[in-house]
């Protein structure tokens, strides 16, 4: 991993694990090696990172019954006036047995050696006592390859090439690959274009394909194989890029990740449910479909005429067993038919639809009620488009959502789309929250018939309806999603909880109706653990699962002291940023009892305002971001910043996150030295100011990667210097302590219940 220095802080250049160590600088003239003047580029440290670019970086990694060959291309510009020489070094990934491994330097192959992990070990000391640099302590453990590099010129560029395979180990019914890219926290460095692709294939099904770390574009050729990638140009390295798939055991499949900080904690869980893929007609169950479109004068123009889109893209794609109706309201509103019509009467529906143009007001109620009274023993979808409030018949959002709730049936599934941002969000939210759909808020830049379509394909082809989980032998709470929704071909389900107690004779049940009749899936021994260890993303996937749950309760019911303590108190545990939770960087010393005190006030102010506005622009906009959180299948980003969507044909996304994916955007200011408003001396300060690491949270506070974990009222801290011999003391007592100490030279982590502080070396 290269490193390099800005204002005496080392830091992490890019991802990977790959470390350029200079050998010689030396004047653009000279043809040999001399002995140059005081270096500007000096055993693996350069005071200028923009000396060095990465033009590329590209993964490819193919997998073939669990043997996963992993193929790296990355190009290197030397934008100095010097020549670079020196080594090459690669930290391989931890717990991989390489079988092969090339190495090429522009085309040539190159020696290369591994060494295992106790001699990388030392290796790593001695880069970091030399150069002052912590951040290869977290590759502490992990094999490392060394090879020597062919000279850069000044101004000329060099392609490097490493493949390597490994067998990946079923865990718990899953498989995982793990591609190092964890950069340092104070990392400034674009990679200009970054790729990662992976194909896999298995004589046995492949269910369930999730990544925790990235937005991954995801393709399903057959049950057999799949193909994800990633890309992004103008890239910031973060997370490892991380991504589990399973076999299939079952025709739902069933598999569960999980996580304790220590044996002393309550756990989380993670239980993925996949469907199979696709499925022929004779095992989809038949549906009704009333699709409920406001014709209100509001909706007239472009609106209204994706709207008609939306519902004839709709009525085209119903399955061939499935019944429809098509309701339209503005002042009252008007039923296509007096009764549910099958799908092949769906061209003069159709037509129908393309007669009607926008008038009148909005009777939300009636139109509602009379989808309703179509319910029969089918699972019943009704897809409801509106642009504004009630303004006609009963206009109440309580009134209305009492009316519905009595002629309700249980087999009855509400999705909304909300246009615009005059729309009653909370009436919108309740009836998603009451009916087991889904929400969706259309923006004035977004289409209509887009966001209905992407919706529909999703769910136009239910395997099992009215599911129920049965967690046995162990207590789970604070599960989410709260409701179970129903399975849907091709489309995975993921819960997430806590649990506590003895797990070891755990069992889960999934019961639901297919065809009318019940079936019954069991996961044989899951395995939750009882230990410290397991996958450490999963606290805070659940906190953001948790906090847009909170968030919504507080829009929907009101802010209350017990909401506005769990949203503080979870966000500052887990660094989870959002824009009513920014006091997590505002707030100099949100750790100290002064300072969450006021980030409790602040979010107070803010609690009050979610819970009293119910339209405009800044009401769909948190209850988007609630709607986000809540479903999101990655952890919240440090940032809330947008990143460009993934880019690869015919995939759909693993969606869920909430802004920045895994990177940052072009737009997104990296790490700088900025100046410190109180005494004008210039400090580093970090682009993100929040990192995890290893299920533990670090706030920036004060030049000092503090744990969320300290509490600076009522724990002391034992001091250990910088680079001392009680700081590898330290780190060979606790071993896994390298990743946190690798974020810089000054940490405050607490372990075992002690909180450690890295202080800089005496300084004259």
């Amino acid at each position: 991993m290269p490193t390099f220095t800005k204002s005496r802080k080392l830091h992490v250049l890019f991802l990977l694990g790959l470390l350029l160590i200079i050998g010689s600088a030396v004047p653009t003239f000279a043809q040999d090696i001399i002995e140059p003047m005081p270096p500007i580029i000096c055993c693996g440290v350069a005071t200028d990172p923009d000396w060095l670019s990465i033009d590329f970086h590209r993964v490819n990694v193919t997998i073939d019954e669990q043997i996963a060959n992993t193929l790296v291309e990355m190009q290197f510009t030397n934008n100095g006036e010097m020549l670079a020489e020196g080594t090459f070094m690669f930290p391989l990934p931890q717990g991989a047995t390489v079988e092969r491994l090339t190495m090429y330097v522009d085309g040539v192959a190159i020696d290369a050696k591994i060494l295992p992990a106790d001699e990388a070990r030392q290796i790593y000391d001695e880069i970091v006592r030399q150069y002052r640099d912590p951040a290869l302590l977290e590759y502490v453990g992990q094999d490392l390859l060394q090879a020597n590099v062919f000279p850069i010129p000044p101004g000329d560029s060099r392609k490097i090439d490493i493949s390597y395979d490994q067998l990946l180990e079923i865990d718990n019914g899953l498989l995982h690959y793990v591609y190092p890219m964890h950069a340092d926290g104070n990392n400034s460095r674009y990679i200009n274009q970054m790729n990662i692709r992976v194909t896999a294939h298995d004589d046995n099904a492949i269910s369930n394909v999730y990544s925790p770390s990235h937005r991954i574009a995801i393709s399903r050729p057959d049950d057999n194989s799949f193909t994800v990638g990633f890309e992004q140009s103008g890239f910031i390295p973060g997370e490892d890029f991380s991504l589990y798939y399973g076999l299939r055991q079952d025709s739902i499949d069933l598999n569960l990740l999980s996580y304790r900080e220590s044996a002393n904690e309550d756990g989380f869980f993670m239980l993925m449910m996949q469907p199979p893929l696709t499925a022929d007609e004779s095992s989809i169950q038949p549906k009704d479909v009333v699709i409920v479109l406001d014709q209100s004068g509001s909706m007239g123009g472009t609106k209204w005429e994706q709207a008609r889109e939306a519902t004839n893209y709709v009525l085209r794609n119903l399955n061939s067993q499935d019944r429809f109706n098509v309701i339209s309201f503005s002042t009252g509103w008007r039923v296509y038919s007096r009764e549910l019509l099958p799908a092949s009467d769906r061209d003069a529906a159709i037509s129908w639809v393309n007669t009607l143009y926008a008038e009148g007001g909005t009777d939300i109620n009636g139109a509602l009620e009379t989808a309703l009274g179509f319910t029969q023993e089918r699972p019943m979808t009704i897809l409801f488009m509106t642009d504004g409030l009630a303004t006609e018949g009963i206009t109440e959002t309580s009134a209305i959502l009492a009316n519905l709730e009595a002629k309700a049936s249980p087999n009855a599934r509400i999705f909304t789309f909300g246009v615009g941002d005059d729309v009653d969000t909370f009436l919108l939210d309740a009836l998603v929250r009451d009916f087991r759909g889904t929400g969706s808020y259309v923006r004035p830049t977004e289409r209509i018939d887009e966001e209905v379509a992407s919706l529909y394909t999703k769910i136009s082809a239910p395997v099992m309806t009215d599911i129920a989980l049965s967690i046995d032998g162990v207590t789970t709470e604070l599960v989410y999603p709260q409701q179970l929704p129903d399975l849907f071909a091709g489309e995975q389900v993921t819960l997430i909880g806590r649990y506590r107690g003895d797990a070891s004779n755990a069992s889960i049940t999934l019961t639901g109706m297919v065809n009318g009749q019940q079936q019954t899936i069991q996961l044989a021994d899951p395995e939750f653990r009882s230990n410290a260890g397991g996958d450490s993303f999963l606290g805070r996937l659940w906190a953001t699962r948790r906090i847009g749950d909170l968030l919504n309760s507080i829009r929907l019911n009101g802010e209350s002291d017990e909401l506005v303590d769990s949203v503080v108190n979870l966000s500052i545990r887990y660094g989870i940023i959002t824009p009513y939770t920014s006091f997590l960087i505002e707030e100099d010393d949100i750790l100290s009892e002064r300072g969450r005190r006021q980030a409790l006030d602040s979010f107070e102010e803010e609690a009050g305002e979610l819970a009293r506005n119910s339209t405009g622009a800044s009401a769909v906009d948190a209850a988007d971001t609630a709607l986000d959180l809540q479903s999101a299948n990655a952890p919240a980003p440090m940032v809330m910043t947008p990143s460009p969507a993934p880019t690869m044909n015919a995939m759909s996304t693993n969606d869920g996150t909430v802004g920045m994916g895994g990177g940052a955007s072009e737009a997104e200011a990296p790490g700088t030295l900025g100046y410190d408003a109180d005494d004008g001396e210039g400090i580093f300060r970090p682009a993100n100011p929040v990192q995890t690491v290893a299920g533990k949270t670090f706030l920036w506070q004060d030049g000092v990667w503090t744990d969320t974990t300290f509490n600076p009222d009522s724990m002391e801290t034992v001091d250990v210097t910088f680079l001392s011999d009680a700081y590898f003391d330290l780190l060979a007592q606790f071993p896994d302590a390298g990743q946190y100490l690798a974020l810089g030279e000054q940490v405050i982590v607490v372990l075992d219940g002690t909180a450690y502080q890295i202080v800089p070396e005496a300084t004259e």
